[in-house]
């Protein structure tokens, strides 16, 4: 019976999407993302709103839902109407949820269509002043020698900090105390007042308390260094003597599973666009984000790309034990 009401379900949203292929886009469109106003996913995604209109000649229209770490927000636009007029900027979480969260309703990437990859950037490995260590050799000896003494704030499950801060330990051989927070602002605060001793953040995070000389900057996670004033001569991990480390907070574009391919081609056709204005890529790059230019901007790239990340964040998480019931 369940079979036979999905069946009459779909065949009524036929005529609905054929439609749409054709007439697409006719009305606004949201883009959802799956967390709170203010922060740096809402940020991105407003700028992209913003380019988007001019390439799609309609408005676009962001929606926070947040709650989860993201999964609740994901949740909703798998669940809507696979028509082109309810997207999805996500981050890194994407491809950590399925093992952050062990009843995820929904799948990742099979549950969306990945319309493009929109930018990426490295985090900063960054202390508290009252730390002894000045460069990444001694902080490295220092957490070697103290282990679990050693406090790292987050800013919860699921976040770019905490999936950093699990990387690290992994690639160190090192088991610190982590110390996930409700949201960024209150664990930078600890880490200012010394509470906390270490935080892995997003440069777009990190960079104004670096040049106010409020934080030690031990490194950069990515493959390149960004360079931005404050970070051009601080190093990468690989080139601090940690092979091969290379971990980016990335964002993508997505569209609930089965929208048409003449909808998902427009989207792809505007987001290409609309990675292209001055304006967006100006603001992009004062936060520490690079866009994306190579095959992940393309959907087959995009999701071969999510379908590895899902693989490699995967073993990290299950082996640090950091996860939701």
């Amino acid at each position: 019976m369940k079979k036979i009401h999905n069946l009459l379900a779909a065949l009524t949203m036929l005529p609905v999407l054929a439609y749409s292929q054709v007439d697409y886009p006719s009305k606004p469109i949201t883009i959802v993302v799956p967390f709170a106003a203010g922060g740096p996913s809402d940020k991105i995604a407003r700028d992209l709103a913003e380019a988007l209109r001019k390439p799609m000649g309609q408005t676009v229209i962001v929606d926070n839902t947040g709650g989860a770490g993201g999964t609740i927000g994901s949740a909703k636009v798998a669940r809507a109407m696979p028509d082109g007029y309810t997207l999805l900027v996500h981050h890194i979480g994407m491809a950590t949820a399925p093992a952050l969260y062990r009843k995820l309703n929904y799948r990742v990437p099979d549950d969306f269509e990945p319309v493009g990859l929109i930018n990426e950037a490295p985090s900063v490995l960054i202390g508290n002043r009252a730390l002894s260590a000045n460069n990444f050799d001694d902080l490295r000896k220092w957490l070697v020698t103290k282990g679990s003494d050693v406090s790292l704030a987050n800013a919860g499950l699921g976040s770019a900090s905490h999936l950093c801060g699990l990387m690290i330990q992994s690639a160190l051989k090192v088991k610190v105390t982590s110390v996930p927070y409700k949201g960024t602002a209150p664990a930078m605060n600890d880490l200012l007042g010394g509470q906390v001793e270490l935080m892995c953040e997003q440069a777009t995070n990190a960079v104004p308390q670096i040049e106010g000389n409020k934080v030690k900057t031990f490194a950069q996670t990515g493959q390149y260094r960004l360079s931005l004033p404050a970070l051009k001569n601080i190093p990468t991990l690989a080139e601090a003597g940690v092979p091969n480390f290379n971990v980016q907070v990335w964002h993508g574009l997505y569209a609930p599973k089965g929208t048409p391919p003449a909808v998902l081609a427009k989207l792809n056709s505007a987001l290409r666009a609309a990675l292209k204005d001055p304006e967006l890529i100006k603001r992009q790059e004062a936060l520490g984000l690079t866009i994306v230019s190579d095959s992940r901007l393309d959907p087959a790239g995009h999701r071969k790309f999510v379908e590895a990340e899902v693989q490699r964040w995967g073993k990290v998480i299950r082996e640090s034990g950091e996860y939701a019931d």
